[in-house]
């Protein structure tokens, strides 16, 4: 299950694994795959909120790769709202979750 974040759309799940299905791409490549159909200028302004995000790399020349960040998105590993960046909480598990603080008061 993925965990996507409140500033994310459907547009940009089919951009990450487009790219991580082909190891790079362009707004035009994927505009022009029918696999992300939305415009090339659509998808562009997405790529760069995933940049921002850290999901996709910018190699520059309008050429993305997913990050490391991503993968894990991908593969529901992290939790990318801005509230609780990269967390996850362990269903069945009463042990505290990721980025809690351990220290007693």
């Amino acid at each position: 299950m993925r965990y996507s974040g409140g500033w994310m759309v459907l547009a940009d799940d089919r951009i990450l694994e487009f790219i991580r299905n082909e190891g790079s791409g362009s707004p035009k490549v994927m505009a022009d795959s029918g696999y992300v159909r939305y415009s090339r200028g659509y998808i562009s302004k997405r790529c760069r909120k995933l940049v921002e995000h850290g999901l996709l790399n910018d190699l520059g020349n309008g050429v993305y790769t997913i990050s490391e960040r991503g993968e894990k998105y991908l593969d529901g590993e992290i939790d990318t709202s801005e509230d609780r960046p990269d967390e996850i909480e362990s269903h069945g598990d009463s042990g505290p979750s990721a980025g809690e603080n351990h220290e007693q008061v």
